[in-house]
């Protein structure tokens, strides 16, 4: 008999279907056994009476360990009280491999047993309803941007120079000199943005970040969009959008994961356009009226990033942020060379920073200077340097970075169970 899924079971029902998947958990009570079966796309539950199956079909079920493989043949029926709204009525359970004692029990376990047991862990209800809506995530991500235009292009993952700063570089040996794992593709996403006016690049950037924090890895995924004929203004346009039409997808495809992740959807029901925008003079003088000490001209760290989170229901735009913390590339804004045309996204509920971004300086020799400040190698930019002699024009463009996007939607409480297989300071089993 052809496989059936469990997501498809309501068009199925009153019909014979055969699931495959693994033993979720299993109960008895005389001569009813509930076997509760996942596939992938859900959990079902296979009641299995004595009556209706063979003795040696209902005295196997005693056997069956939780994560065993099998096949469980029955009928769809419609049932309000069972997990999904249906039930089986089995007449044949099929064993493909009995499960050795599996270590992820229904009791609680450490986190830190949990990590070393990820590629287990993920089988969970809330690790997998996390990771269907990180899928969800990056299905809107591709949908946005490819509906508007833009084109996507993949940079390079080894790079020959920072983008980001010196100081979180993965150093590799590349025939006997030196490269360096992507910080961010931007500076590639110029180059291409000059070739075709909008593109994107989305794939794994990396940061030897000495950090330990709930928000942080050293191996995430960023999508980072790049216009031609850009300005501050239009990014914050079209971070705002971005970020709207993610949360709108989610809610509308993704509404039972984060139910299962017990997620308070009313909060993101609640993001509208536009955002609240701050500029960074502003938000010194919010601090002031908010009671927290914070430095002028400082950079904002996570304890700046819980307290705006706190005061704003929505994602805020603080813009305008001092020169000297920023990037060598970010523009200086005309009306104040002290500050830089960039802005960061903060999401609410102390969940941080999802996008940074801004206008990219466009003059030849100002950039010239600002790689020299910086003390950058100047080969490893000259190719930088020439999209600058050649049809120069205003541009700039953003990162956000998925995974703490994920952590925001789904409400989870660490980054690390917003991908797979977490790759964080001093861990990198399995």
């Amino acid at each position: 008999m052809s496989q059936t899924y469990i997501v498809d079971l309501k068009n199925n029902v009153g019909k014979s279907v055969t699931i495959k998947g693994w033993l979720y958990n299993k109960r008895s009570s005389g001569k009813i056994k509930f076997l509760q079966v996942r596939d992938g796309t859900g959990i079902v539950q296979g009641v299995m009476a004595a009556s209706d199956v063979s003795p040696e079909v209902f005295k196997q079920g005693d056997g069956i360990t939780q994560e065993s493989s099998l096949e469980v043949t029955g009928t769809v029926r419609a049932d309000k009280r069972a997990p999904g709204g249906y039930e089986l009525t089995l007449r044949n359970v099929k064993v493909i491999q009995i499960a050795e004692a599996y270590p992820i029990t229904p009791k609680e376990h450490g986190t830190g047993f949990l990590m070393e047991n990820r590629h287990l862990w993920i089988r969970s209800r809330k690790q997998a309803a996390t990771l269907k809506v990180r899928a969800e995530i990056v299905r809107a991500i591709r949908d946005f941007f490819d509906d508007r235009g833009f084109v996507l292009v993949d940079t390079p993952i080894l790079t020959p120079a920072a983008c980001e700063g010196t100081t979180t570089l993965f150093e590799v040996e590349y025939f006997g000199d030196k490269a360096y794992l992507t910080q961010s593709g931007q500076l590639y996403n110029e180059a291409t943005a000059a070739a075709l006016g909008k593109t994107y690049c989305f794939g794994p950037t990396f940061r030897a970040e000495k950090s330990k924090t709930r928000k942080h890895l050293m191996e995430f995924w960023m999508v980072e969009p790049e216009i031609a004929y850009a300005d501050l203004d239009d990014v914050m346009k079209l971070s705002e959008e971005f970020i709207v039409f993610i949360i709108q997808r989610v809610l509308k495809n993704r509404r039972e994961e984060l139910e299962i992740l017990e997620r308070d959807i009313a909060a993101l029901e609640k993001i509208k356009l536009p955002f609240p925008r701050v500029s960074y003079p502003e938000l010194i003088k919010l601090f002031k009226e908010w009671g927290h000490d914070f430095v002028d001209g400082n950079d904002l760290g996570a304890p700046e990033e819980t307290v705006i989170g706190e005061k704003f229901d929505q994602p805020v735009m603080i813009h305008r942020f001092p020169m000297k913390v920023k990037a060598f590339y970010m523009k200086a804004d005309p009306k104040n060379p002290d500050l830089a045309l960039c802005v960061d996204v903060i999401a609410p509920e102390g969940f941080g920073e999802l996008i940074g971004g801004g206008q990219r300086e466009d003059n030849l020799k100002t950039l010239e200077k600002k790689i020299k400040e910086h003390k950058l190698p100047a080969n490893a930019f000259k190719w930088y340097l020439d999209l600058r002699r050649y049809g120069s024009v205003p541009h700039g463009g953003f990162g956000l970075g998925l995974e703490r996007t994920v952590a925001w939607l789904c409400g989870s409480e660490h980054i690390r169970e917003c991908i797979p297989f977490p790759r964080m300071l001093y861990k990198i089993y399995p």
